[in-house]
């Protein structure tokens, strides 16, 4: 029998060849467009609406000046709330499930997880719509569904508070997008070799010894990409405040997120009249802090969580 013999490597112009209509897609649709946000952050508009340059000096106006910071370190406070809501509720209920949803002989697991996930798949508009019409305080059957367990007088109306709204919408974003980080988590769990949770057994370990000093170390590292992908996504939030609160993000600005800053800012929404280049500086001051975010996962988390998991 002749031996297999290995194939030639593929030629670095081939290669190039194959990667160069993705790369132009790229460039085109997120590189390009975010150089160009770069660049006219740099810019003011004269009297005459020409742009100058300016350098950092919208930088400075969006963190100094009392009109603009005010709303900006609101919304970036707003905005830590969001991501510290998410990681402390929707993540660990998502480990949760999917530790339920990967035990072997559970029945219907396959329906659950549909079920689970299928909120994911809805739109932002007909979830806030909905919710919306589920908390209100006139017609809504939050109170009604409170009164089936005794807890009626519990009931406010919770979008419509500065001190709850925020809460309120993270809640509902959690409720919308558990799935996600649950499939992530699951795809992990079942993917642990079945043999060293074989040998576990032999040794006598329980179920949730197993689960804690075996199963769970092994999925450190999609939990590092769980972290890192709530924060993106946090920091990058908008629809679902846009389509609850409008653009001014009621009641007072309280449920503000970057997201909605830069919309107002860029559209002419905020007090001052609005303007493209400010629109531009939010947009930049979005992109370090999640720039930095992820810099900061790579350079202390990850390199952690693998050595862990090795």
């Amino acid at each position: 029998m002749s031996r297999l013999r290995p194939s030639p490597p593929v030629p670095r112009w081939v290669l190039a060849v194959f990667l160069l209509p993705a790369v132009g897609v790229y460039a085109a649709f997120s590189a390009l467009p975010l150089l160009d946000t770069l660049r006219l952050g740099l810019f003011v508009a004269d009297d005459s609406g020409a742009a100058r340059f300016a350098g950092l000096a919208n930088f400075h106006t969006l963190l100094t000046d009392p009109d603009w910071s005010a709303a900006f370190w609101n919304a970036m406070g707003n905005n830590l709330r969001f991501f510290v809501i998410h990681m402390l509720v929707q993540n660990p209920i998502a480990l949760g499930l999917a530790a339920l949803l990967s035990l072997r002989g559970l029945q219907g697991a396959a329906a659950y997880r549909t079920l689970i996930f299928l909120p994911t798949l809805l739109s932002v508009v007909i979830i806030g719509f909905v919710w919306q019409l589920m908390l209100s305080p006139l017609w809504g059957l939050g109170e009604r569904m409170l009164g089936w367990v005794g807890l009626a007088e519990h009931f406010q109306p919770w979008l419509g508070q500065e001190e709850t709204a925020l809460t309120t919408l993270a809640l509902i974003s959690v409720w919308q997008y558990v799935g996600m980080p649950m499939m992530l988590i699951y795809a992990a769990l079942i993917a642990v070799p079945e043999d060293i949770i074989e040998a576990a057994h032999v040794e006598g370990a329980s179920a949730w010894r197993i689960f804690w000093a075996i199963r769970l170390p092994l999925v450190y590292p999609t939990l590092g990409l769980v972290t890192i992908l709530t924060f993106v996504g946090n920091f990058n939030a908008f629809d679902l405040i846009y389509s609850v609160k409008g653009a001014l993000a009621g009641p007072n600005f309280s449920t503000d997120l970057l997201g909605t800053l830069f919309y107002r800012t860029f559209f002419g929404y905020q007090a001052q009249i609005g303007s493209p280049q400010m629109g531009a500086a939010v947009a930049t001051l979005m992109f370090l802090v999640i720039l930095g975010g992820v810099g900061l996962y790579f350079a202390l988390v990850q390199r952690r969580l693998v050595r862990h998991a090795l």
